[in-house]
């Protein structure tokens, strides 16, 4: 309709992520679980538990003559085989993608095998008669596909090899168009709550479930760690609830207390329970749940040791048995029948843990009154900080304020500058640091006390009508200030400043006095005197994570 076609949009080129058949695979379950298949290799996927029916399929496998896991690590799936040979990480291996039509990546590892492993190439490669690995025969192939082994290496070296510029033109149906439309917005609704099933950027699949770095990580959303829950709106909460909370602001006492209420969701023959968490934004009349929660060895009672201690210490609550099957492809959203209970479970959410003391954190502008006037939204702010400082510092702030007295030399500045329009709370950063500083996992009980250790934080605010909000999102780190307030005030200078400007910390003089945590107005300054280094030496350790009343938890030290 706007002349796209063959212009903007290239049709000689497609996309071929996700191009799995879903038809295609639920045949292979049917003929599975009918004994029609003699041999099932498995190699990246964990069926039996994000399949819907994931039980039965599991059963099946096990009755197969022969199925071999090529999975990395133990799953749900991989111990319903008869063999399992552990293929390398992806980063230890070999290989290469077509990521869309013409555009080829090429895959080589960072790190020698960590463990007894090899590539699931290298293994078919052998039982075809073939004594040639799979590094070589991957060599062979693109240096024969390039023409030199120059070219190979030169393709290595660059990571990908891309095409000429072509474009192609598609014709298409516009009555077949119509007729999809129609089909999507015919569809009858049977109940008055859609239940809507979506991966969270953390979990995604729950392939990394057992991760305690993504697990621990805030929703960028919801900002709730280690559990799964149902999202719904405001207008949900009041008419199904009877929780008004339209009045109360972020912050007030529904959002931070951590007993939710629990619902009851029936759909595709499965139930589930879950606790409800109200975000602004949410359709009325939709409730949203995320995958990846719930893996589950098939001996429940040892999945700690075998799917992993982080995947079990989360929730409990597998979402994919409400998927369905309808004749074409699988379907993650439907019409559910919801129930209310009288249980309430308890979520860790991170939000509210930072107090500013009524500092304001976040202006907000409009593009044209930023431009109009640039300093419109701190003028409020500047008005207010100059009398403070002038009470309390006198009229030169920089000089009064400070105990460096080269506090007119312009030295090294170091800094972090964050295009706050940009950033999209996906919290990449928050894992990053987390895995550079070596910052320790707490677990549900100590993030529900404000204990958790993350450096960097990035603070989520709604903005607007509260059923149709904007999200803003606040990274919050150390900002090496020039005049530090968590400097001045340690007994023992375990933070100080270095000749560089920069705000140093020595650890081991460290005291506890947290007098640099009272004096920072940024809030980012963590304590937590648990010993996560040792802990393993103290027997049921992580009892704590089991839902004990937090009153009545004692700590071995």
């Amino acid at each position: 309709a706007v002349g796209a076609n063959g212009k903007t949009i290239n049709w000689a080129v497609i996309s071929n992520y996700r191009q799995g058949i879903d038809a295609d695979f639920n045949t292979l379950v049917n003929d599975v679980m009918a004994g029609n298949v003699g041999a099932l290799l498995v190699y990246g996927t964990n069926p039996v538990y994000t399949f819907n029916n994931g039980k039965k399929f599991g059963d099946a496998i096990e009755k197969l003559p022969l199925s071999v896991s090529f999975n990395a690590g133990l799953d749900e799936t991989s111990e319903r085989c008869k063999y399992v040979i552990p293929s390398h990480n992806w980063l230890e291996s070999w290989g290469d993608a077509e990521p869309k039509t013409g555009y080829y990546s090429l895959m080589q590892p960072t790190v020698n095998p960590l463990f007894k492993t090899r590539p699931f190439q290298t293994s078919l490669l052998k039982w075809a008669g073939n004594a040639i690995d799979y590094e070589a025969y991957f060599k062979d192939f693109w240096t024969k596909k390039l023409g030199t082994t120059d070219a190979y290496y030169a393709a290595l070296q660059t990571g990908i090899i891309e095409p000429a510029d072509t474009m192609g033109s598609l014709t298409y149906s516009s009555a077949k168009l119509a007729d999809a439309v129609a089909k999507i917005s015919g569809e009858k609704k049977a109940g008055n709550y859609e239940v809507v099933i979506y991966q969270k950027i953390s979990m995604g699949s729950g392939s990394q479930a057992n991760n305690p770095w993504l697990q621990e990580l805030p929703d960028p959303i919801s900002k709730v760690t280690w559990d799964n829950y149902a999202m719904v709106s405001p207008a949900f909460a009041k008419e199904f609830l009877n929780l008004d909370v339209s009045q109360q602001r972020q912050g007030d006492r529904y959002e931070v207390t951590p007993e939710k209420p629990v619902i009851k969701i029936k759909l595709n023959g499965a139930e589930i329970e879950l606790p409800v968490l109200i975000i602004p934004g949410i359709h009325p009349k939709v409730v949203a749940v995320a995958v990846g929660y719930g893996r589950a060895s098939k001996d429940t009672k040892n999945t700690k040791e075998r799917i992993g201690m982080s995947a079990n210490d989360s929730s409990d609550t597998n979402v994919y048995p409400l998927v369905r099957f309808d004749g074409t492809g699988f379907r993650y959203s439907g019409d559910a029948e919801i129930s209310k209970t009288d249980k309430l479970y308890a979520l860790a959410q991170t939000q509210v843990h930072g107090s500013t003391e009524s500092r304001p954190v976040l202006y907000e502008a409009t593009l044209k009154s930023f431009v109009a006037n640039p300093e419109r939204v701190l003028e409020e702010a500047t008005k207010e900080r100059e009398a403070m400082l002038h009470a309390s510092h006198g009229e030169d702030f920089r000089k009064d304020a400070t105990i460096y007295g080269d506090f007119e030399k312009p030295g090294i500045k170091w800094g972090m500058s964050i295009d706050l329009n940009t950033c999209t709370g996906c919290s990449a950063c928050v894992v990053a640091c987390t895995a550079e500083n070596n910052v320790a996992v707490v677990g549900k009980t100590q993030v529900m006390r404000a204990h958790e250790m993350h450096w960097l934080r990035i603070d989520r605010y709604f903005t607007g009508d509260v059923s149709n909000p904007d999200v803003v999102f606040q990274p919050m780190l150390c900002q090496h200030c020039d005049n530090a307030p968590c400097e001045n005030v340690c007994p023992v200078a375990a933070t100080n400043h270095s000749s560089e400007g920069l705000n140093q910390m020595t650890y081991n003089r460290c005291i506890g006095t947290r007098y640099c945590a009272n004096n920072c107005p940024f809030k980012v300054r963590r304590f937590n005197w648990l010993d996560y280094t040792g802990a393993d030496s103290f027997d049921n350790n992580q009892e704590p994570l089991r839902g004990i009343d937090l009153d009545d938890v004692t700590w071995q030290m």
